[in-house]
């Protein structure tokens, strides 16, 4: 065996090695079209990609031209497809890319001035315009493992390396550059199915967070808005090269795991009931059902009138004046049940904090009683008294239990799913967001030393979002001086990771997410 042929093999060799350990789908083209440039001594070549029915030029590059085109070389091609059928539906064979194509087999072309088999019309147009001369032309297709063509590799112009002189590729250089590309060709279609795969689970992971935002009016964005302010306070800490987080470093990969896990968050809520997440209204089940204590005062309200009317009556017959007969009484009564009325649905809106002493003036409405069916019943229901008084919010402590048990359905859900090397902590940052620093937290009550700082990242950007959220139907966005008033009191009282609050200041991670997602009116923070 010569040396020549030997060192072929040894460059086909070390492609192939290399091949297999790239993972970026441009440098694998890349790699490709050099490595078959090295093996046969080719000035230049095209590698072409299948795209519907045009062939495309992905990569172009000429040694003597100085031409580097596509790729990561940051050069677009501008050099027109290639049709691979004529209009009136023929197959191109003209062109030596397409005819490689459509006959599925390697073209050796040793000198294209001289051929009669193919069209060269606009090679013979940029060799008059570069002053070039495109003499010798070897084209292979690219098969992958279903046998389907998924590209063409063609290389220009052969140079012997005794004289410097363009010839014609070879035999060995042609099977050579068929192996390779064979070889090339598997190495792209896996890469190809990786990426594929990775988008296909990037879509499902967004198509969950998005079904369970439109579950609710209520929580519509915070499915979306969660994962994009998680990934800003982990950028906080990666960037801050002092005290506690200094030596805090993501990598690309470390970035994709945690944002997976910040659509993730919440996929729990897929299990909870509607009734319970869609909650509105502290009377709310299906219905609100503030509808029925309406009711119920409108009742009220026509006894008092019928009892009016009867003591009217009852005076008339008497002969004394109608309306001396307890009708301020009746009025005074009457003001007096619509200012309940009003009290009611203002309560029943739910509130941030409930003062004690309206809680007990809504119980009080137990010794209160209407008429139903002859019998005497309570104005108000013990479970309607029990849920008016929810302090904070539209939930009652059932329904809190409830809707906090989304995390463990998160962390069993996650827990089931296989994840790759790259994704396995997507369970802990995910499960973790709802997880205090001394050990208060759900589900878990673990410790801040128990938990990592991508999960305390998240639990930082899951309180801001609510805080600020203009969807909650009990309250409106707070503003960003609130908000991080709030922050600060979780922050002392060791709620949430101390060095991650202040890296979440100093680099104004409230400020860049508030331009993207706030209102003006709770822009009063710089």
């Amino acid at each position: 065996m010569d040396n020549h042929l030997i060192s072929q093999l040894e460059k086909l060799i070390d492609i192939g090695i290399a091949l297999s350990a790239e993972q970026d789908s441009s440098r694998l083209l890349e790699m490709i079209l050099q490595g078959a440039k090295q093996i046969t001594r080719a000035d230049g070549g095209t590698l072409y990609s299948i795209e519907g029915n045009a062939i495309k030029m992905a990569i172009v590059l000429s040694d003597s031209l100085g031409i580097n085109l596509g790729g990561s070389f940051g050069v677009p091609v501008t050099m027109p497809d290639i049709p691979l059928y004529f209009e009136d539906g023929a197959p191109n064979l003209k062109n030596v890319v397409s005819c490689s194509f459509h006959h599925n087999k390697t073209i050796n072309i040793a000198d294209a001035y001289h051929n009669q088999d193919f069209d060269f019309a606009g090679t013979k147009a940029f060799d008059l315009q570069n002053q070039y001369h495109s003499k010798s032309f070897l084209a292979v297709p690219m098969r992958n493992h279903e046998g389907d063509i998924i590209g063409i590799l063609q290389l220009i112009n052969a140079i012997n390396a005794s004289d410097n002189k363009v010839m014609g590729f070879d035999e060995i250089s042609q099977h050579i550059t068929e192996a390779l590309a064979s070889q090339a060709a598997i190495v792209l279609t896996k890469q190809c199915l990786i990426d594929d795969l990775a988008n296909m689970f990037e879509s499902l992971v967004q198509l969950i967070a998005t079904a369970i935002d439109n579950k609710s009016p209520h929580t519509g964005e915070h499915c979306r808005r969660v994962p994009e302010l998680t990934m800003m306070v982990a950028e906080a800490a990666h960037n801050t090269r002092h005290g506690y987080l200094r030596d805090f470093v993501m990598t690309d990969a470390d970035r994709y795991e945690l944002k997976i896990a910040g659509w993730l968050h919440d996929c729990g809520k897929i299990a909870t009931p509607e009734s319970v997440i869609d909650k509105a209204t502290k009377l709310q089940t299906i219905v609100d059902r503030i509808v029925l204590l309406e009711t119920r005062f409108e009742v009220v309200r026509r006894d008092m009138e019928i009892a009016l009317l009867k003591q009217q009556i009852q005076a008339l017959e008497q002969g004394q004046t109608p309306e001396s007969a307890g009708t301020q009484a009746y009025l005074a009564a009457l003001a007096e049940l619509d200012e309940d009325l009003a009290f009611i649905r203002q309560a029943n809106k739910g509130v941030e904090f409930m003062p004690p002493e309206d809680q007990e003036r809504i119980r009080a409405f137990k010794h209160r009683s209407w008429r139903l069916g002859g019998e005497m019943q309570p104005l108000l229901s013990d479970d309607e008294i029990d849920n008016l008084t929810i302090a904070k919010g539209t939930l009652n402590a059932e329904e809190r239990r409830i809707i906090n048990q989304h995390i463990d359905v998160t962390i069993a859900m996650l827990e089931k799913i296989t994840f790759p090397k790259h994704l396995q902590h997507v369970p802990e940052y995910a499960g973790g967001h709802h997880e205090k620093m001394d050990g208060t937290g759900y589900p878990k009550g673990l410790y801040r030393s128990q938990m990592s700082i991508q999960a305390r990242s998240m639990a930082i950007a899951d309180i801001f979002e609510a805080l600020t959220s203009k969807d909650r139907p009990y309250k409106q966005g707070k503003t960003l001086s609130e908000s991080l008033a709030i922050l600060k009191k979780m922050k002392e009282t060791n709620h949430i990771d101390p060095d991650l609050y202040d890296a979440f200041i100093e680099q104004k991670v409230y400020r860049h997410y508030a331009e993207k997602f706030l209102d003006d009116y709770q822009l009063d923070v710089e």
